[in-house]
């Protein structure tokens, strides 16, 4: 018709919409502020912020300064000697370096090389005579009472036991007839007994 043509509208229409306008929307159901009157809301969860780092002076500051030799027991005291003067110490007349004469001493104190004395054997010596080699004897290798070595396994013989053997006389050991007779009440079920 004309020079007007079909185009995309530039705005919002109200014929197009069957509420009445953007304008007029509801509110929201998702989040806390603008909430929907009308819907439940569901739990809110804060995130908190991270917690600064802890200091490692915790201290009330410079101006408090506490030294670190006050204990809870007091002030600490490392060991120490005390510096005093010398003792009085009383003079007395020392013989000097002139008043020794090492020339007459029979023995010298200073190092010297060792020297060998060759003398005739005393007379108090010992004529003991020490043992021989033949004297000695070795411990025992066999056995088990041995000091070096381990014990490997001993066997003894010895006779015959005379209980049991083909030589012993049967005739000699008692009978049935021999042995007093058990009463049955010991070893079987009590009968019932009557007293008049």
């Amino acid at each position: 018709v004309g020079t007007w043509r079909l185009h995309r509208p530039h705005g919002l229409i109200l014929a197009q919409f069957t509420s009445p306008g953007p304008k007029y929307a509801i509110p929201g159901t998702t989040g806390y502020l603008g909430h929907n009157p009308t819907k439940t809301k569901a739990p809110v969860c804060a995130f908190q912020r991270a917690k600064p780092p802890v200091e490692d002076n915790c201290s009330p500051g410079p101006r408090y300064y506490v030294p670190p030799s006050i204990t809870r027991n007091g002030k600490y005291v490392p060991p120490a000697q005390h510096i005093c003067g010398l003792p009085k110490t009383k003079t007395e007349i020392t013989p000097g370096p002139s008043d020794y004469s090492t020339e007459k001493a029979n023995k010298h104190l200073y190092k010297c090389a060792s020297a060998q004395s060759m003398a005739f054997r005393h007379k108090a010596f010992k004529t003991d005579q020490p043992p021989g080699p033949g004297a000695y004897t070795l411990p025992r290798l066999v056995g088990p009472n041995t000091a070096y070595t381990h014990a490997s396994p001993c066997y003894s013989m010895r006779g015959r036991s005379k209980h049991n053997d083909f030589a012993e006389d049967l005739s000699k050991t008692p009978g049935p007839a021999a042995f007093a007779t058990v009463d049955l009440d010991v070893y079987t079920k009590r009968a019932p007994k009557y007293t008049m």
